[in-house]
């Protein structure tokens, strides 16, 4: 275990500065921590994160978004699978193609916050 530096402990005196109580019962309970812990998972990786950037101006169809990573269909099918049982992306079927899109306007608002949160200096 790492030591605490001064500025990682209260003061002997610290009687706190909350109502301890009230924020435990405003805490998230574990079922949405896990859903969003699940979703920032996703988010975590360069592929889907790149399938998302993709997404967030227009649908596509597997065959574009191949084109566009330059990756297998395989590859790209499994992603897409993945995001869709988050519910990070929709799809649409027409025929035999297979149109995706990103599920709601929070994942757009979500990307966007933090694409600009990145590029920031």
């Amino acid at each position: 275990m790492l030591p605490k530096t001064v500025q990682d402990q209260c003061d002997d005196t610290c009687n706190g500065t909350s109502n301890i109580d009230v924020l435990k019962d405003q805490l998230i309970n574990d079922q949405t921590v896990n859903g969003l812990a699940e979703v920032f998972k996703a988010l975590g990786d360069p592929t889907r994160l790149k399938i998302i950037h993709t997404l967030l101006n227009k649908e596509l169809c597997v065959h574009d978004i191949v084109q566009i990573l330059g990756m297998g269909q395989s590859a790209v099918s499994h992603q897409l699978r993945y995001l869709r049982n988050l519910r990070i992306v929709k799809r649409r079927k027409v025929g035999k193609t297979v149109y995706y899109s990103l599920d709601d306007e929070h994942i757009e608002q979500i990307f966007v916050q933090m694409l600009q949160h990145v590029k920031h200096n």
